[in-house]
């Protein structure tokens, strides 16, 4: 459970994971992150496919060209595993900042471990940006509301996931603070990319974001998509019927999700506002048509931050269903399961999810009912 070893342990999966993909050739994700930053150098548009240089598209926003830069300028033998590991360097930032004692902290790393490894493989943004999620969280407990609100502007601007650290606002104790910062940062980082380009191809770039989003999302909801590892992707796909929209399932699950700030008295419970966190984690990934299996970092997250802030005495409910999540969401890519399973069942009902969703309700109905001032775990205060 020592801190050096927990994060040792991820720079080493990092490492190999990134020496791995750039031996077999397998990182066309890292392509696309590096040619976002020579394609902002020259000019050229950010969404469109370049099959000369990789498969697919970009769908990060023009920010990240910023901050893949350092790696792109890199040989790929080294960007590759540099970048990884910047991104596990990033989460276990999120992991140790929560207001936990030390080895709650490393159970919650380490649990999310083979999730890392999932994302670390195809050298997804999705490590860093849970980071970013916890640090906001963190950052508005420990009143640096400056800290919190930059974090939220990043991940926003890179990956619209990131927006949800908006969220924990009604945690800041100066929220005049918290907005001025927040406006500040985006304006910053909205304009930071003008100096490796100009405002005008900036400002086309956004724009084409906005449609480039737009398109995917209309592609996510395929019945054979590899995204749509969501709560509505479950029932599309149990369904088989394509044509089942998201909005009733966003406008129902956004209900639940703000009914918890109505206990306001709860607020001040340290307890109330790391199941609030854990919801977010989650809520983030299940109510997402663009969730693939590697997205399920952030979900996993929420999971572990979930089952560690149960009452010590976990009752055999909460840990039968931990255990379900851990199987099923974060080993299902694994060879612990069968490739028949897998490519049969698990994938084409988006069966990645299931535990998530059900942890989610969960969380919700405790937040509902609970009082936290009389919650006896690990994050009582």
């Amino acid at each position: 459970m020592d801190k050096r070893f927990v994060v040792s342990l991820f720079i080493t999966i990092a490492l190999i994971t990134g020496v791995k993909q750039y031996i077999r050739g397998s990182y066309n994700n890292y392509k696309i992150f590096k040619y976002t930053f020579q394609h902002s150098l020259e000019e050229k548009p950010l969404y469109e496919e370049y099959p000369s240089e990789y498969r697919d598209s970009n769908h990060y926003g023009p920010a990240f060209a910023l901050v893949i830069a350092p790696f792109a300028l890199l040989p790929d033998a080294f960007g590759t595993s540099l970048w990884n590991i910047a991104n596990v360097l990033i989460l276990c930032m999120g992991f140790y900042s929560l207001p936990l004692p030390l080895r709650t902290r490393s159970i919650i790393a380490l649990l999310c471990a083979h999730e890392a490894l999932v994302a670390l493989l195809s050298f997804q943004f999705n490590v860093g940006l849970t980071g970013l999620i916890m640090l906001s969280f963190s950052y508005i407990i420990s009143r640096n509301e400056t800290k919190s609100a930059f974090s939220i502007a990043l991940g926003s601007l890179i990956k619209l996931y990131g927006i949800v650290g908006l969220a924990f606002f009604f945690f800041s104790r100066n929220k005049v603070k918290f907005i001025i910062s927040g406006l500040i940062s985006v304006f910053v980082l909205l304009i930071l990319p003008v100096f490796i380009s100009s405002p005008e191809y900036v400002i086309r770039s956004y724009s084409d974001w906005y449609i480039s989003l737009t398109e995917k999302n209309m592609h996510n909801v395929s019945l054979t998509s590899m995204q749509d590892i969501s709560f509505m992707g479950i029932v599309r796909r149990v369904m088989q019927d394509a044509s089942i929209p998201n909005l009733p399932f966003l406008a129902g699950g956004l209900v639940l999700f703000l009914l918890p700030y109505t206990r306001i008295s709860q607020y001040q419970f340290t307890s109330f506002r790391l199941m609030l966190l854990a919801s977010v984690l989650i809520f983030t990934v299940i109510f997402s048509s663009g969730s693939e299996s590697p997205t399920y970092i952030i979900a996993f997250a929420g999971v572990s931050i979930w089952f560690m802030t149960q009452p010590s005495q976990k009752n055999k409910g909460i840990l039968s269903l931990f255990l379900f999540a851990f199987l099923l969401t974060s080993m299902s890519p694994s060879d612990l399961f069968p490739k028949f399973i897998r490519n049969e069942y698990i994938r084409p009902y988006s069966l990645k999810a299931l535990p998530c969703v059900l942890i989610w309700f969960t969380i919700i109905f405790q937040m509902l009912i609970t009082d936290f001032k009389n919650y006896k775990n690990y994050a009582a205060g």
